[in-house]
């Protein structure tokens, strides 16, 4: 069929459906119109085999556009121009890509600028840029009872990650293909460093937690973290895929707060509250771009030194509280500056004839990393209140500021000082020897 009358074949099918007058039929997809529609795209795209699946996906691209008896809640909408309207399903079944955006609200932020790093920014962002951001009209349409408070949402700061995702054409349905399912595996079994949030997230909240938020923040006895990423708002720009409902400001941090307006009157509101800082904008702006650049040089995060779930342990220890993050914090160090030789001798290189523990040698690594000589025994005693509650010693001590904040600077000093020796390209033995060689003589007297 040549292809000016199959769009002229696709502009009539729709507009015959959008002439259904709303609600509609009890069941849209059991209409004639719906089934003209299906069964000429099922032609063009899928050689004439219905796929399972296929009726979601079309009913949820109309209704993404506006069909009117799929949005009765909208009424009186103006009738979109249908050639555009072809355009648009005819591109969501021939694309092979869709550009997914995760939306993170950065919680309790004071002062943060205006940044770009790679598919990533951070930003406060007014109503109308959230509007678009969020693709507002369509979750309109797909959320009556629902509504996106893009004004005061606009009152935080947000973290915008994009990426490139490969549709299932195997499948009718872009959300879930029965071909992914994993028959026959297990079920229960447990990928050791999936994380909370999708890869592009995590990677983009590593390079934000190499910024020293621990020397910035004005009461580290609350908390040293210049923001909290509660949740992640994940919407794909593909019309077939059902978006989740809009987020509610509600589920982000705020204060009471009252202003004077006149001589004896008040007015009551909530505002967000956030973490004090002591560091401008500015400053931030300054830490970021130059670790940025370090990161970017040389693939750093494709470098032997991060093959180790650093990234992973140090973005766990800010999703974390409590013994969980010091415990996170640690394991991030060992995973910098540990290896399996430690506990091997025969492993180790020509050259190794330190006899130190495992933990020692550790030790001795980050404190030449950071030059830092101190940070051997900082790290040591730190090791040594985790042992507390790992063997259940009956000291019964808690754990101070002091001691929480500390863990987290050795963490990220440690997680910089990887990018920076990044740079050289050498294998990771090479450079963890050279680390222990020049940091034994940090290491305090043995007990």
């Amino acid at each position: 069929m040549p292809l000016m009358s199959t769009d002229k074949s696709l502009v009539a099918a729709l507009q015959a459906l959008w002439d259904i007058p709303p609600p509609g039929p009890q069941n849209l997809w059991s209409s004639r119109e719906f089934i003209t529609l299906k069964e000429l795209l099922t032609e063009r795209y899928r050689s004439g085999k219905s796929i399972f699946g296929l009726e979601a996906s079309i009913g949820n691209a109309l209704r993404s556009l506006g069909l009117p008896c799929g949005t009765p809640h909208l009424l009186n909408q103006p009738r979109p121009d249908m050639d555009k309207v072809a355009a648009a399903l005819n591109h969501e079944f021939q694309r092979t890509t869709t550009r997914r955006r995760y939306l993170c609200p950065l919680d309790m932020a004071d002062e943060l600028p205006s940044f770009q790093f790679g598919n990533a920014r951070i930003g406060r962002f007014a109503a109308a840029e959230l509007e678009i951001l969020f693709n507002a009209p369509r979750l309109e349409r797909c959320y009556p009872g629902i509504r996106l408070d893009t004004q005061r949402l606009s009152q935080f700061h947000w973290m915008v990650v994009e990426e490139d995702i490969s549709v299932q054409v195997e499948s009718g349905n872009r959300q879930f293909s029965w071909l992914d399912f994993p028959f026959g595996k297990d079920l229960g079994e447990i990928v050791p460093h999936s994380g909370r949030f999708p890869a592009a997230v995590e990677r983009a909240l590593f390079f934000l937690l190499l910024a020293p938020w621990e020397d910035w923040a004005e009461m580290t006895e609350v908390d040293w973290r210049g923001f909290r990423l509660p949740w992640v708002y994940t919407l794909d720009n593909d019309l077939c895929a059902f978006p989740p409902p809009p987020p509610l400001p509600e589920q982000l941090s705020w204060e009471p707060y009252a202003h004077q307006v006149d001589h004896d009157e008040w007015e009551e509101s909530e505002r967000p509250l956030w973490l004090r800082t002591w560091a401008t904008a500015e400053d931030v702006r300054q830490a970021l771009e130059a670790r940025w650049a370090l990161l970017q040089a040389a693939r750093t995060q494709a470098s032997e030194l991060f093959s180790t779930p650093v990234e992973h342990f140090l973005v766990r220890a800010f999703l974390s509280y409590g013994i969980d993050e010091v415990m996170a914090h640690l394991i991030m160090i060992e995973a910098a500056f540990g290896a399996e030789a430690d506990h091997r001798r025969k492993l180790r290189l020509a050259g190794d004839n330190h006899d130190e523990s495992a933990t020692r040698r550790v030790a001795a690594r980050l404190s030449a990393a950071i030059v830092e000589p101190g940070a051997a025994k900082e790290y040591l005693d730190l090791y040594d209140m985790r042992c507390t509650y790992v063997h259940g010693r009956p000291e019964g001590r808690v754990i101070s500021s002091q001691q929480r904040v500390l863990a987290r600077r050795l963490a990220r000093e440690a997680a910089n000082s990887l990018v920076g020796l990044a740079q050289a390209q050498q294998s990771r033995e090479i450079v963890l020897l050279d680390l222990l060689n020049r940091g034994v003589a940090n290491l305090p007297p043995k007990p």
